[in-house]
């Protein structure tokens, strides 16, 4: 599931590709964007924001999100994609790599000084070089909803997924129906940070400090199965913002005990 730590490897796979080098090949397939031809500039960076992906090619730049199944893959000019050709969304080529996006949820082409209209809506980002925790927890803190899904929405801090919102929380010990003003969110925005950048230049992201199949998550996706701390069944639940951006949450009923009994989802 890709998410702030993977958008980051991504981005600099691609920045090793592409940047400093003409464009020779640029095929984007999306309607709105297809007809954009940026053969003949030159890449001038590739930057990870949270979730999103800024090339930036000549005076503009080429935004994507991942979203739930996006990927860029880099090639060697010819080579067989390693998936297939009709979820490609954009191919962006230079002499001795094409980059070329899978299964894009979104794609556009904006000027360079017009980025600020598609991520300036987000909250400070743990992997980037201008990272503010102090915000990110005062703007955590002034969330009213369950912690769970205002860890999740990206105007707070970009980019903790689902996966990261269900560990994070479960390291810190926190029921996910808290109030987000009710918790220590300076700690929370520490521990999330200090764990997206340890699985920032790791192979496969782990939060146990295990590195095998089956053995890198305390909850997540391990319904039913023992807390790895107490050996209490771990339950499955489900939080949003609203009906339609529900995320399935996975938490130790022992480990994270509600503040209240009125928090409680059991």
């Amino acid at each position: 599931m890709p998410e702030g730590d993977t958008v980051y490897r991504t981005a600099h796979r691609l920045d090793a590709a592409l940047t400093g080098r003409e464009l020779i090949r640029c095929d984007l397939r999306v309607p709105r964007v297809a007809t954009v031809d940026l053969r003949g500039e030159t890449v001038r960076s590739v930057i990870p924001r949270g979730k999103h992906l800024l090339i930036r090619v000549g005076r503009v730049s080429v935004h994507s999100h991942l979203k739930m199944e996006g990927e860029w893959h880099v090639y060697v000019p010819g080579a067989r994609w390693r998936k297939p050709a009709h979820t490609a969304r954009a191919v962006l080529g230079v002499p001795g790599a094409d980059a070329v996006g899978f299964d894009l949820a979104m794609l556009d082409v904006v000027p360079t000084t017009d980025e600020h209209d598609l991520v300036g809506h987000l909250g400070p980002d743990p992997l980037a070089a201008d990272w503010d925790p102090a915000e990110a927890a005062r703007r955590l803190a002034a969330d009213d909803r369950a912690v769970h899904v205002a860890v999740l929405d990206q105007r707070n801090v970009a980019g903790f997924g689902n996966v990261y919102a269900n560990e994070l929380l479960f390291v810190r010990g926190i029921d996910p129906t808290t109030p987000a003003r009710e918790v220590d969110t300076t700690a929370l925005i520490e521990t999330g940070a200090r764990m997206m950048r340890a699985n920032r230049d790791r192979p496969a992201r782990t939060f146990t400090g295990e590195d095998r199949p089956g053995r890198r998550m305390w909850v997540y996706g391990r319904a039913g199965k023992p807390c790895r701390r107490c050996g209490t069944l771990v339950r499955e639940t489900s939080l949003g913002a609203e009906p339609s951006a529900e995320r399935n949450v996975f938490w130790c009923p022992r480990c994270q005990r509600p503040r209240f009994p009125s928090n409680s989802m059991r």
